[in-house]
């Protein structure tokens, strides 16, 4: 029989030493599916769309006791299936509500919502001892971020995990070994790209004002929906996915796809913040959504015995970078997620990514995609010299419920996926500002420009929701 301590003695194994061999790999699975039979209470903020697939995908670990769920737009079309799924959970639109009334009911909360209410809603559970799921990015502005951050190491018996599901897939194993092997070493560029569609590449640049208010859906508690946001009337261009579009909702393109893209990069090269933030080219620049086209060049400094770093992001239909000789095709990111915020098409080349180092070039995919070398010839000869990959322990949403559970520890807590949501924040501020921006990460202010330091913060919360700044 397998006890509790031999149990955590072999996952804490398969958890953190990614260079185990098959037999201890063997006994950690072998000693979770016999622990793995509790259930974590948990309460669901945000039941549509991409909500409804979280909580598919929480249902499939047989881990999790459904507590209750809350959507601002509860009843809904998008919400039936959730509701039809789980007909005896406490139903609510206001997670306000739902914490003060049933906080004692549930262990750990899952969200699915806007940008820009990420962080409320992940201070509020911090603050009332839930371990929080949330999906990325982790907040919206650079100092939400600091926040959350500073938040979740205050709280260290809480898991804490964002929903970028490539730090339990296969790309996050491989870049680990790949390292430690000395495959990946001296990296001195990385490139990252997504050039497919957008919802507001329909939109007009020449805006000069918000959209105007359309007739409100009779489930609407619009209030709920602006959160900490300051008032705009309702429009269908802000609901269903369309709030990314926009600087006061959402991250664009870079806050979407960023996290997909660069998380390994920025974890094990240990990246942290950029000294340098620059905007290289923006179409369709305007004060309210986001450009059409950016390319946009964060700059790091030298880290240990790491060079620096020169991080280039791509996005736009006509806005794709320098591949260097011997890239060949690109196949589409397998276990892509799909979303009613448009998906990505088969294009030649889709979302991926580009590293550079100083003897090597690797591309790879979004998500859990592993990399590959290039060009071919070059593949072929580091073929006998790469290391074996170790399989992941759990998925992303396995992960989190075993942390809940002492298990297993997160692998994109806030503390690490959060610093990288915080250089796609000054990110977001160059893309606004459209110019080049000098930043100083042991401040973390911006040396050259006061309106780019303003914007750390953002517009204060509106009254009433200030409380959630001061939580502990």
């Amino acid at each position: 029989m397998i006890t509790r301590r031999d149990f955590l003695k072999s996952v804490a194994v398969a958890s953190a030493g990614l260079a185990m061999n098959p037999g201890e790999f063997v006994q950690a699975q072998t000693a979770k599916q016999h622990y793995k039979a509790g259930k974590v209470k948990i309460a669901y903020i945000g039941i549509g769309n991409r909500g409804q697939q979280i909580i598919e995908d929480f249902a499939k670990t047989d881990m999790v006791e459904v507590v209750a769920l809350c959507d601002v737009d509860m009843g809904n079309k998008q919400t039936l299936p959730i509701l039809n799924k789980y007909p005896n959970a406490k139903r609510y639109r206001d997670y306000r509500k739902m914490f003060d009334e049933i906080g004692n009911e549930f262990d750990a909360v899952a969200a699915a919502v806007p940008d820009f209410d990420h962080f409320p809603i992940a201070m509020l559970a911090l603050s009332q001892g839930k371990h929080i799921y949330i999906e990325k990015p982790l907040c919206r502005t650079f100092n939400e971020g600091e926040l959350l951050i500073q938040m979740a190491k205050k709280h260290p018996n809480l898991a804490t995990q964002i929903g970028n599901q490539g730090h339990s897939e296969a790309n996050y194993f491989q870049f680990k070994a790949w390292q430690d092997a000395g495959i990946i070493k001296d990296v001195t560029k990385v490139v990252a790209h997504m050039n497919n569609s957008r919802r507001w590449h329909n939109y007009d640049a020449n805006i000069y004002r918000y959209p105007q208010a359309d007739p409100m859906p009779k489930d609407m508690d619009w209030d709920t929906w602006l959160g900490a946001a300051q008032y705009h009337e309702y429009s269908e261009k802000y609901h269903q996915g369309n709030w990314r579009c926009w600087y006061d909702f959402g991250m664009g393109a870079l806050g979407d796809w960023g996290a997909h893209l660069l998380d390994t990069a920025h974890e094990f090269l240990e990246l942290g913040l950029p000294y340098e933030i620059n905007m290289k080219y923006a179409k369709g620049h305007n004060d309210y959504f986001y450009p059409f086209s950016s390319t946009i060049l964060f700059r790091f400094g030298a880290r240990k015995e790491m060079p620096p770093v020169d991080v280039w992001w791509y996005d736009g239909l006509d806005n794709l970078p320098p591949l260097p000789e011997g890239f060949g095709g690109q196949e589409e990111a397998a276990n892509v997620p799909t979303t009613n915020q448009g998906n990505t098409s088969n294009k030649t080349l889709a979302p991926g990514k580009i590293i550079y180092s100083k003897d090597l070039i690797f591309k790879g995919g979004s998500h859990g995609s592993t990399l590959s070398i290039i060009p071919e010839e070059k593949a072929r000869e580091m073929a006998n010299k790469l290391p074996e990959v170790p399989k992941s322990p759990s998925n992303h949403f396995e992960n989190f419920l075993l942390a809940c559970q002492g298990i297993e520890k997160t692998r994109s807590p806030f503390e690490i996926c959060g610093v990288l949501c915080e250089v796609f924040c000054l990110g977001v501020i160059a893309q606004r500002l459209n110019t080049q921006l000098f930043f100083d990460p042991r401040t973390k202010q911006f040396t050259n420009n006061a309106f780019a330091n303003s914007m750390l913060a953002g517009i204060p919360p509106r009254k009433g929701w200030e409380q959630f700044y001061k939580l502990q």
